[in-house]
């Protein structure tokens, strides 16, 4: 038996155990405080729809800066120093491709950005309308390749794929994202042909201020006519907008709109002479504010569908 006051050797915790100990109180700490989140990935993108894409898929890894807002037309925009620093502070760049914003590559050029970039657009098949110039018809690509929602899920599988190239870390995200949304295009595509198919073949046309909705009368099987081409920047000679007058006539086309981000006095003039009321505004080129039906991709597709529908059945 041990004397009540005989000194007693420590127990020595082997130098294996204090080592586990050590890291095991390490973990403990910083499991007990938040650990500081990593700088969401800065992004440029060309106009408001690819923007809308851009932030689904990129979700909160991302900053998105949008050159081409709501509201605004991209065919004839100029980029402003601003937005060149914009973008050489990104770590992408994302575009539409298939000519429609031919003021990037000068962008690019001057604001000496070397980063990715991802053409949304890459793999759709483009579809070519005649153009008339100086007597001589021609194709011109159509770059509204958006207005079909097939080609939009193409679209943000080139956006997730192009965002992991430069996050890595983010990429079962942004694969997660882009899957999740492709069946938001395919509930939206479903919907759509069934409110397209309720109309007899003969009213399915409709008259726009230009020429963006291609893709999405080849998809449902509508007819659009246009006074302009497929950019906003071109004017109709009188002899154009005199056949197309005569042609709304002829046929009855009573469903006419202009798009949110066109000069409406063209089509308010050839409404007139025509004898048609326009309808509510579509959405072509350009997202809506955030307080009208077009805000997002899906929004804008759903408003304009309705809006077509209704317009058509007046036919």
């Amino acid at each position: 038996m041990n004397h009540p006051y005989a000194l007693r050797t420590p127990h020595r915790t082997p130098l294996t155990s204090r080592r586990s100990l050590l890291l095991s109180a390490t973990a403990l700490a910083l499991l007990g405080c938040p650990t500081q989140a990593a700088e969401p990935l800065p992004v440029t993108v060309s106009f408001s729809i690819l923007g809308d894409l851009v932030r689904v898929v990129g979700a909160s890894r991302i900053v998105v800066t949008t050159l081409v807002g709501p509201e605004q037309d991209a065919h004839g925009f100029e980029p402003r120093p601003a937005d060149a620093k914009a973008l050489l502070a990104s770590k992408l760049l994302v575009v539409n491709g298939l000519g429609f914003e031919p003021w990037s590559g000068r962008l690019v050029k001057s604001a000496g950005y070397k980063g990715e970039t991802v053409v949304a657009a890459s793999g759709v098949k483009a579809r070519q309308t005649p153009k008339a110039n100086h007597g001589h018809a021609h194709a011109e690509t159509d770059p509204h390749a958006w207005q079909n929602p097939d080609n939009v899920a193409l679209y943000v599988r080139n956006i997730a794929t192009g965002l992991s190239k430069v996050d890595p870390a983010g990429a079962s995200s942004y694969q997660a994202n882009a899957d999740a949304y492709v069946k938001e295009l395919q509930a939206l595509d479903a919907w759509a042909k069934a409110q397209f198919a309720a109309l007899p073949q003969a009213k399915r046309k409709a008259i726009t201020s230009h020429d963006a909705f291609g893709y999405l009368a080849a998809h449902y099987g509508l007819t659009f006519l246009a006074p302009q081409g497929v950019n906003t920047d071109t004017e109709p000679s009188a002899r154009q907008v005199g056949q197309l007058i005569r042609q709304i006539q002829r046929e009855k086309i009573r469903a006419v709109f202009v798009e949110n981000m066109a000069n409406p006095k063209l089509l308010a003039q050839l409404s007139q002479d025509a004898g048609v009321t326009p309808g509510a505004s579509l959405y072509a080129d350009a997202l809506s504010s955030a307080d009208k039906p077009g805000a997002t991709y899906l929004q804008m597709m759903r408003h304009n569908v309705t809006q077509l529908v209704a317009g058509m059945q007046r036919n």
